[in-house]
């Protein structure tokens, strides 16, 4: 009886063993492998960035053009579009009193002195004067729509850029997944989820590179929008109170003369 009981203990004890021996090795394999599947898989921000081939690439390096352009259009706005460049300090003040004392060389060379969005806006204004007021409205109107044109045309490449840095990511991301399912096309369907999911990360970086550009570039046109808008209002405003002096002499002439009042009656022919 003892006999049959220390044969189970033995046999207990070598099942035991080798299931843990099992174990031990299955880690080791387990662990080998993800230290393979570590060191095939690039590490580090350039190893992903450059992982794609030569297409990812070069859709990269379109990105980092697209992003320089945008940093100097931004820095050009920031420069550009600020008051004392659009409306020069004072130039509506004393372009109104040579108006007023009937000076308007004296007007012209304060604008040209200046050049500005607001100098062009009156230069267009004191060239129609001998049209009178109704002219010089137009010029006014007409400048303003023209220089505010060309302001917007300016920022307006940011919108492009906003617009354009999306789809070149998604044309990096679409290629990638065209050349990770040819992968799996190639071998029969013996690719396994880690090939795929390398082609695959590897060709979202260039979405992510699309998005960086152009979540910014479509920000700083919102705001540049918003600020030419204000600037274009003030310099129009100003330049409408430099010319009140030719409104009102107009308004002046325009009044009809007051009629003298009926002699009173007289009682001589009673």
């Amino acid at each position: 009886m003892a006999t049959k009981e220390e044969t189970l203990r033995q046999i207990v004890i070598k099942s035991s063993t080798a299931m843990a021996v099992v174990c031990v090795t299955a880690t080791a394999v387990a662990q080998g492998t993800s230290t393979a599947a570590a060191d095939t898989a690039p590490q580090g921000f350039f190893s992903i960035i450059f992982s794609g081939g030569l297409v990812g690439l070069l859709i990269v390096l379109l990105l980092f053009a697209l992003s320089l352009t945008a940093a100097y259009l931004v820095f050009e706005h920031i420069m550009t579009l600020r008051r004392s460049e659009i409306m020069p300090e004072g130039l509506g003040d004393r372009v109104r009193e040579s108006l007023t004392a009937g000076r308007v060389a004296e007007a012209d060379q304060a604008c040209r002195q200046q050049p500005s969005f607001l100098s062009f806006v009156l230069l267009n204004g004191l060239a129609e004067l001998d049209g009178g007021w109704t002219a010089v409205e137009k010029a006014l109107e007409d400048a303003t729509a023209e220089q505010s044109a060309r302001l917007f045309r300016k920022i307006e490449y940011l919108s492009v850029i906003g617009n354009i840095a999306p789809m070149v990511g998604l044309l990096g991301t679409v290629t990638g997944m065209i050349f990770a399912f040819q992968q799996v096309a190639s071998t029969q369907g013996s690719a396994g989820a880690a090939d795929l999911a390398e082609g695959i990360y590897q060709a979202l970086v260039t979405t992510v590179g699309g998005l960086i550009v152009a979540i910014p570039c479509l920000g700083a046109f919102a705001i540049f929008r918003n600020r030419v808008d204000q600037l274009v209002a003030e310099a129009a405003y100003v330049a409408l109170h430099a010319f009140a002096p030719l409104k009102r002499r107009r308004s002046a002439k325009s009044q009809p003369p007051t009629a003298a009042p009926p002699p009173p009656p007289t009682d001589g022919g009673a």
